[in-house]
């Protein structure tokens, strides 16, 4: 799991969250605005992320387990994930920990997942977010929806985080799924 420093901090946490609670084994990385992002959005610094993962590494210990193919990873989500991260991860550019992790799994052709966080997009944006698609990553705008009729920041925090997760192929119940409009 990576969190970068685009707007959203609180969909990674909130992943973070759900996939402790769920018993899964996360090794996370977070990059240094995604730090300043997770302070400033949620007040949340290290020590609330280090309880809800196995290991967490700094951005530029390119030696830590997950910089390797040999490291047993099913899947890697980056949530947020800012348009800086696409785009090394779309060029290859590996010059962090974090997008080394997601050059791993591409390699492996392992499962990646980009919640990208921005908006308005332009055409370099789409351009790398396509370029990554057709090579299988899952791209998941943070940008959830209605139908469940959310009433608090946590509906909609979940409903992405569940998103997320539904696109990683984690089973789940973080939202109401839609299930047909009702009779009238």
């Amino acid at each position: 799991m990576g969190i970068t420093g685009a707007s959203g901090a609180i969909y990674g946490l909130r992943l973070l969250k759900e996939l402790a609670a769920l018993g899964h084994e996360v090794h996370a990385v977070v990059s240094e605005h995604g730090w300043k992002v997770l302070a400033h959005e949620c007040g949340v610094g290290k020590e609330g992320i280090r309880p809800l993962v196995h290991a967490l590494y700094p951005i530029g210990d390119i030696t830590a387990p997950i910089a390797s193919g040999s490291f047993r990873a099913d899947v890697m989500a980056v949530a947020p994930c800012s348009m800086r991260t696409l785009a090394a991860v779309a060029s290859g550019l590996a010059g962090n920990l974090l997008c080394r992790a997601a050059d791993v799994m591409l390699k492996e052709r392992k499962n990646l997942v980009l919640a990208v966080r921005e908006t308005p997009l332009n055409a370099i944006h789409l351009e790398n977010m396509l370029k990554l698609a057709r090579l299988g990553v899952g791209i998941v705008p943070a940008s959830p929806g209605f139908y469940h009729h959310p009433r608090t920041i946590d509906d909609l925090t979940a409903m992405m985080a569940g998103r997320i997760m539904d696109s990683m192929g984690i089973a789940n119940n973080c939202f109401a799924r839609w299930n047909g409009m009702p009779p009238e």
